[in-house]
């Protein structure tokens, strides 16, 4: 394998994708060696396959508000790589979303897909339209207009989308409505779906639950605990309500939540009904945070400010991608924090992650750590299959099972010679190894 040789063709096919890009360049530069001593990838040209989606679907949403003005939106699904099982990944709804977001987060679910042990494949999909602001009959319109076009793609054993930002249990269930109102079948096509038709305990909160169960491993590693720790979240949403829930359990203290406004932090610790009222801010849909210090006035709100300068030995990244960075990571070494483990979707820009590995601490990417939520989803897909459902505590022991095997196999294939984990190393070969192996088997399609 020729990594400068390949990096130069990925720049050079993907212009004005930094993403992708970015995602890509840094499982290359992470399975390197790897594969050189492993011929039989380059014997397969199993990188340059796995760097190509074996799909990417992009359409056109048309629908109409309240006022009767039509809108047309782009919709997306990026089907990656189906080698172990049928595409899986989330839909968001932003304004950001283009191709370039869906293509690296479909590549990142391939690998965060592997590593679970479970048979999905990785996809990605979502659309442009931003429900900030919508009302609840032109989600539904939207979401009608989307999945009538999206459900020739998919499928239960083809592709199973889910939610991811802006698309939470309201969406999931208009669009499975539409499904089902299509195609005449009520089928697991989607997961993340109400609990009394077909949908999973513990999904909402088992991103940020995952998140926590991959941080005891990255704790336990270095024969430390997680009580007592003071610990940043960024953002509000399910991901960082669901690590807000298990730092409570466990016996750490959340000091920080943020939105695109700027950052809550509260020294008194975000636990019990302030852990509720984040549920009722993202209800509002307004994406702000401000409004928890007018309700809770011991805490301060810093508004255009991220919360990595707070003062944490935790931090857990729970937004999107990059919101990290180079600045935030000195800062966050520099105020003594061991423990950076991202709960969202490549939350540090590469800068950043270098200077972690730099300064020997303990870092673990999304593709790892927060693969609670497609794990749940999987589980929830077997739910489905089986027309049966599991009770809470056996979904969370499958899902800390799930997280410890992850933890495991970053350790076996991420510990350097002075044993440090590199885990973002670990990720990306276990998750390549089971993805790869299997495109062998399957034959040069």
């Amino acid at each position: 394998m020729d990594l400068h040789k390949l990096i130069a063709e990925l720049e050079e096919k993907n212009p004005a994708q930094p993403l992708y890009i970015q995602a890509a360049k840094e499982v290359l530069e992470t399975i390197v060696d790897f594969v050189n001593a492993n011929p039989k990838y380059d014997k397969y040209a199993i990188v340059e396959r796995i760097l190509e989606p074996e799909r990417i679907v992009q359409f056109k949403v048309t629908w109409v508000d309240d006022n009767g003005k039509i809108h047309v939106n782009r919709g997306f699904r990026v089907q990656h790589n189906m080698a172990i099982g049928p595409y899986k990944g989330g839909c968001r709804f932003h304004k950001n979303v283009n191709q370039d977001t869906m293509k690296f987060l479909a590549f990142e679910q391939t690998f965060k897909n592997s590593l679970t042990t479970l048979p999905m494949g990785g996809g990605k999909g979502g659309s442009d339209f931003d429900p900030t602001g919508k009302s609840e009959g032109e989600v539904m319109r939207f979401c009608q207009a989307f999945m009538t076009e999206l459900q020739k793609y998919i499928g239960p054993e083809t592709d199973v989308p889910a939610g991811d930002i802006g698309v939470g249990a309201r969406e999931v269930g208009f669009m499975f409505g539409q499904y089902k109102r299509i195609r005449n079948e009520h089928v697991g096509v989607l997961t993340g779906k109400g609990l009394n038709w077909g949908g999973s305990l513990i999904r909402p909160e088992a991103t940020g639950f995952g998140a926590i169960y991959f941080l005891l491993g990255m704790l336990a590693a270095k024969g430390d605990s997680i009580k007592g720790k003071r610990v940043a979240l960024s953002g509000f949403g399910n991901v960082a309500w669901g690590a807000a829930l298990k730092c409570e359990e466990l016996g750490a203290k959340v000091v920080t939540i943020s939105g695109p406004d700027g950052y809550i932090l509260d020294e008194d610790g975000i636990t019990g009904d302030k852990i509720v009222y984040m549920t009722e801010l993202l209800a509002t849909r307004n994406n702000v945070v401000a409004p928890y210090a007018t309700k809770y006035p011991n805490a301060k709100f810093f508004p255009g400010k991220r919360p990595w300068e707070a003062k944490v030995d935790v931090a857990l990244p729970c937004a999107i991608q990059n919101e990290l960075n180079f600045e935030d990571a000195k800062i966050l070494v520099a105020n003594g924090c061991k423990y950076i483990s991202e709960a969202s979707n490549m939350g540090c820009t590469t800068e950043a992650i270098n200077y972690f590995h730099e300064k020997k601490i303990a870092y673990a990417p999304g593709k790892a750590a927060n693969a609670g939520g497609v794990a749940t989803s999987g589980l929830e897909m077997t739910q489905n299959s089986m027309k049966l459902s599991w009770t809470r505590e056996e979904v969370d022991e499958k899902l800390k099972a799930i997280m410890n095997s992850i933890h495991e196999n970053c350790v076996k294939y991420g510990t350097e010679k002075d044993g440090y984990i590199n885990y973002v190393k670990g990720a990306n070969v276990a998750g390549f190894i089971k993805v790869a192996d299997a495109m062998i088997d399957q034959g040069v399609i």
